[in-house]
């Protein structure tokens, strides 16, 4: 049966329009017959006729699987010639039947001249000479001629139809493959792209770790370890294709930032400007790390003052918005168009570097046109990167 169902995976479509057709067609001939008042005692080679129709059909869907693996057009072609003989084989049988049904319903011939008759009755008038069968031999090949082309539009319908519907389904195969492996690859773009993270976030961090341990602050270095192996034993355990709340993803944010508070006690405030109705709202794992990351690099390693950073987020026209800004770093009046790039979200720009253009490509990967990654400088100093991706709420 396993092997059957391996040669012949579309067996039960054919089945199935092969029966619904031959019957069909058997339902007419009952249906002729009762509407003309006309004798059932043909209705027995009529059925012997739809089944030697169906094995000839089913001949024709064996034809058709040879060529399963070609194309529309060669199938088309294979159909075309298969219902050739089908056809003229089938058309032969009812030439037969045509021939032997006038045989057995022939009335029976007189008896012969000894037979008595009843001496009363009167002499029946002598019956009109029967008209000569025509000779149906000599006529035979152009009666199956005919048949052939009558039989050939039958079985080359039911050959339309089979294409027709198995290559809907093959059709319909094809687009759930190609659905699947674009599912796929999207999935891998994401954890690729996820995974691109967590060495950017260690080459920060183990940089941070470097400068303490040469300044030899060795407690504040202790605490940086544990803070970084806490992050990193947090982060590891998400699915990287998933989405995390937008409250878990503050919380990774709280673990990496008294990471760099370690680093910078006196330069750094963080503040969080968080509407509660969004709390709940699905992000990506870690797609603000990147971000925060930045505005450390750029905005309090690099000045002595004291650094605010604020991460803020509320619903925007139905759509989540996150917005993170430091109010230090390069002005729009004084900044240095390089180094501003580098703080930009335009993963084109140079010097945009993994940081800010893994976030706008896991943006588009995951939302596609729904989602934004935008930044600008601020007139008095700092920068601000937006985010914006659709309000889900976390399940």
């Amino acid at each position: 049966m396993n092997l059957l169902r391996a040669r012949l995976p579309d067996l039960p479509l054919a089945a199935a329009t092969i029966g619904g057709f031959w019957l069909f067609y058997l339902a007419t001939i009952v249906l002729r017959m009762a509407l003309l008042e006309e004798s059932f005692h043909s209705l027995e080679y009529r059925a012997a006729g739809c089944l030697i129709g169906v094995l000839l059909t089913f001949l024709v869907y064996l034809v058709l699987r040879r060529a399963a693996a070609e194309s529309i057009r060669i199938k088309v072609i294979a159909a075309a010639i298969a219902c050739v003989p089908a056809a003229a084989i089938f058309s032969t049988f009812n030439l037969a039947f045509a021939l032997y049904q006038p045989l057995v319903a022939r009335p029976l011939p007189p008896e012969g001249p000894g037979t008595a008759t009843a001496p009363s009755a009167p002499s029946a008038p002598p019956a009109a000479p029967r008209a000569p069968l025509p000779d149906i031999s000599q006529r035979a090949g152009r009666l199956i001629a005919d048949g052939l082309v009558t039989w050939y539009f039958f079985f080359a319908a039911w050959a339309s139809l089979y294409l027709a519907i198995s290559s809907s389904g093959q059709l319909r195969r094809a687009e759930r493959r190609a659905a699947n492996a674009e599912r796929a690859a999207q999935t891998a773009q994401l954890r690729a792209l996820r995974y691109q993270v967590n060495p950017h976030f260690l080459f920060n961090t183990l940089n941070s770790l470097s400068s303490l341990v040469l300044a030899r602050r060795d407690e504040e270095a202790e605490n940086m370890i544990v803070g970084l192996s806490t992050f990193f034993r947090a982060s590891l355990s998400i699915d990287p294709t998933g989405d995390i709340s937008l409250a878990e993803e503050l919380k990774f944010q709280e673990l990496y930032l008294d990471i760099e508070k370690v680093r910078f006690p006196n330069r750094l405030r963080v503040r969080f400007e968080v509407d509660e109705a969004v709390m709940g709202a699905e992000v990506p794992p870690l797609i603000l790390q990147p971000i925060v990351e930045n505005a450390i690099k750029h905005g309090v390693a690099r000045t002595n003052e004291t650094v605010t950073l604020t991460i803020s987020a509320a619903e925007e026209d139905g759509l989540l918005r996150i917005g993170v800004e430091n109010d230090r770093g390069p002005s729009a009046m004084t900044g240095d168009p390089s180094e501003a790039a580098q703080l930009g979200g335009n993963p084109a720009a140079p010097g945009a570097g993994v940081g800010l253009a893994n976030v706008s490509e896991r943006l588009h990967a995951r939302f596609g046109a729904e989602a934004a990654c935008e930044h600008e400088r601020l007139p008095a100093g700092g920068y601000r990167v937006t985010i914006k991706m659709p309000l889900n709420d976390h399940v």
